[in-house]
């Protein structure tokens, strides 16, 4: 097998959009949206989670992938894991993070088993981390060798079809225009994966106000389909 062989599968498995990590369901802010009905239709959702790909999945998740792949040691892992935390401000996507997270690491573990990954669960376990799914995939990540561009580049897509298969069911659109979307993200997703490369660590946490004030207002809506 070839050193690409050797990751692929792992890294495969772990970004199936039917790894049981719940992300099926959260809808991420997108269902506040939905409510208002300013996404609707095929076309209303491409721009909705191109806006969500470039601002928070890129701010957050994206960078956190990165930080965890080229962490030095464990206190960096805590202290990502901490930041994380403290910029997720709506309590939905905090909580989200946190059990994503705890379910990520269980199954990466059992994926690629190392001591990064051992630590990190060890650490959420006493109370000294939080969790997020995408400090367990970087760390998982760098245990394959995955190339960082690979890594981010696998992340973001397996983050945009989860949104995407929810948006099929909850718009709904059908499977053809989710297919349309997400290879419509596929430039999109190649440019995320360009800025997080160059961002600098301080950007960690930069989002849209009126995002988290969409997934703010979705814990108080009268009907609900997902979680956040």
């Amino acid at each position: 097998m070839t050193s690409s062989a050797s990751y692929l599968l792992p890294l495969l498995q772990l970004s199936d959009s039917a790894l049981p990590t719940g992300a099926f369901s959260h809808s991420f802010g997108l269902e506040s949206y939905l409510e208002r009905a300013l996404v609707h239709d095929e076309a209303t959702f491409g721009v909705w989670v191109g806006q969500f790909l470039h601002q928070q999945l890129t701010y957050s998740d994206g960078m956190a992938v990165r930080l965890a792949a080229t962490a030095g040691d464990r206190r960096q892992v805590r202290d990502l894991d901490l930041r994380m935390a403290a910029q997720a401000l709506p309590r939905q996507i905090r909580a989200a993070g946190a059990t994503m997270g705890a379910r990520m690491l269980q199954i990466a573990g059992l994926v690629v088993p190392c001591q990064s990954l051992e630590e990190y669960r060890q650490d959420v376990s006493d109370g000294e981390c939080l969790g997020h799914p995408a400090i367990a995939f970087g760390l998982a990540g760098r245990q394959l060798g995955v190339p960082l561009p690979e890594m981010l580049g696998t992340y973001l897509f397996s983050t945009v079809t989860s949104l995407t298969q929810n948006a099929i069911r909850a718009i709904p659109i059908g499977q053809n225009a989710g297919q349309r979307v997400l290879r419509a993200s596929h430039p999109e997703i190649a440019s995320a994966v360009e800025r997080i490369i160059r961002l600098d660590p301080e950007d960690l946490g930069i989002t849209a106000p009126a995002l988290e004030i969409a997934q703010m207002r979705h814990e108080y809506q009268r009907a609900r389909m997902f979680m956040s």
